[in-house]
């Protein structure tokens, strides 16, 4: 490595953020860069290991130690080449990605494991400054064709590979614009959608087709992708979310957390959220505003933080957090041994800006006031039964606990249980497995359809994004082998 001792000299620094009372007036991102002094320190902080164990820790892959030896010593087109030649988009995970590689580096044993995902966020970032990052040219094509429907990461990454490839490759977006996820799911204030847009024309210079408003099994016939391509790439991810069936579901203020995420994403982009939908149902559906209301975020993953950091934006009275499970511990325990991914207290940076959490707390109904609107939650503390590994095994109410939260909005965060089946799936009749994804070979990628394979949530399961971007390089790697031997 560029300096063996680093990691004796320099402790783990993150970049400077602006501070919550500024950020929280906008939907800008506010984590600032690392000087060249500091990200030189930090890239220097990676040891000379015998075995890097944050190789097998990255589900990409990434070659991390020598990309991290490439910015100690400022060779920043030779790390921008190795860090691209495993990952398509690190402009996307640099920045939302909760960086499994640093959970398995060998660093990470007694002291703050490398900053791998910030050093990746500013390699692309100083490519792309330095004009390093350039249209591919592709000089020679197949004559093969192939959809790929979503244009998720999963979706993203399937296209750009196949496109690198020679096929021709067009990709089916039933939104207004492309990127899945990543544009109207992530808020703009940690990815703010100028970074999306620049990938996408890069793509398109590059010579993937974007459709979009073209909703498959809906407004685009299923016989119309069957019939025009040699293969097809299903990537449209899980997008049924998991619901809370109790008393009082169906009051005004209960929404789920995509809804109201996408509203603020699309309200950003300066565009009407509603407008398909009005046409569809001739209903003007309702504005989703936490300003000036007691919110409660049920889930206490990252969505459930994004809508936190969207609440507070939009002048939230208050924001309380629920979460079903216990509090996680601070540190690892002996159930949790490096290098294995654990499962800690995480606190995000809309945490930091203000909300309650409760622990182990479940939701017994919703209430209304006499006019029929949502007043308050009651619900009750649990107690969980716990395996000797520490998983949690069941639960037990806690007698005497059951209190009411004031709340006038309550955003469901509970994650996705599977892709929507009804429209696209049905008509091509793909078969499901147990959890009710897409069944496809976990070699091949393959449906029970020998043209149609599946990636990305929709084939795994919700998941995070750089295993959506694993999955759609390796599922194109399959179709790249099928379309050769057909």
């Amino acid at each position: 490595m560029g300096k063996p001792t680093g990691f004796l000299e320099f402790e783990r620094e993150a970049p400077v953020k602006i501070p919550v009372a500024e950020r929280v007036k906008n939907f800008n991102e506010f984590v600032e860069r690392f000087s060249d002094a500091e990200l030189n320190h930090q890239a220097a902080r990676c040891m000379d290991c015998g075995v890097p164990f944050c190789h097998s820790g990255c589900p990409l892959g990434n070659i991390i130690p020598e990309f991290n030896d490439a910015v100690y010593r400022k060779s920043w087109k030779e790390a921008y080449e190795i860090l691209i030649s495993t990952n398509n988009f690190p402009e996307f995970t640099g920045r939302i990605c909760p960086a499994p590689c640093e959970s398995s580096c060998v660093l990470g044993i007694n002291q703050p494991p490398v900053n791998i995902e910030e050093i990746e966020k500013h390699i692309i970032e100083i490519a792309f400054d330095k004009g390093f990052v350039q249209p591919k040219k592709i000089n020679i094509r197949t004559g093969k064709t192939v959809a790929v429907i979503g244009s998720g990461p999963a979706g993203l990454a399937a296209a750009a590979q196949l496109n690198y490839a020679g096929h021709s490759v067009t990709v089916y977006e039933r939104d207004d614009a492309p990127g899945g996820l990543l544009r109207y799911g992530i808020p703009d204030f940690k990815l703010e959608k100028w970074v999306v847009d620049r990938r996408i024309e890069l793509l398109e210079e590059e010579g993937v087709v974007f459709q979009c408003n073209a909703n498959v099994g809906v407004n685009v016939p299923v016989s119309a992708i069957l019939d025009n391509y040699d293969a097809v790439v299903l990537a449209g991810g899980s997008t049924v979310p998991r619901d809370l069936p109790v008393k009082g579901r169906e009051l005004k203020g209960i929404h789920f957390a995509m809804e109201f995420l996408k509203q603020q994403n699309k309200f950003n982009a300066e565009k009407d959220p509603f407008i398909n939908s009005h046409i569809e149902s001739n209903v003007y559906p309702e504005i989703i505003n936490a300003f000036g209301k007691n919110v409660i975020v049920i889930g206490g993953g990252d969505t459930g933080s994004d809508c936190i950091g969207t609440s507070k934006r939009q002048g939230a009275k208050s924001i309380t957090q629920l979460e079903l499970l216990p509090q996680p511990p601070k540190s690892r325990t002996h159930q949790m041994p490096w290098p294995v991914y654990p499962m800690l207290l995480k606190t995000t940076s809309s945490h930091e800006e203000g909300c309650d959490r409760e622990w182990a707390m479940a939701t017994k109904e919703f209430l209304h006031d006499e006019n029929g609107n949502l007043r308050a939650l009651k619900v009750v503390k649990l107690e969980w039964r716990l395996s000797e590994d520490g998983r949690a095994t069941g639960f037990e109410e806690v007698k005497g606990t059951e209190k009411e939260l004031p709340c006038e909005l309550v955003l469901l965060a509970m994650g996705f249980v599977n892709p929507q089946y009804k429209g696209m799936l049905e008509a091509m009749e793909i078969t499901l497995d147990e959890r009710k994804n897409v069944r496809a070979d976990n070699k091949l990628y393959q449906t029970n359809h020998k043209r149609i394979f599946a990636a990305g949530d929709m084939r795994r399961g919700q998941s995070l994004v750089v295993w959506a971007i694993a999955e759609g390089r390796e599922c194109a790697a399959k179709v790249d082998e099928f379309l050769k031997k057909e």
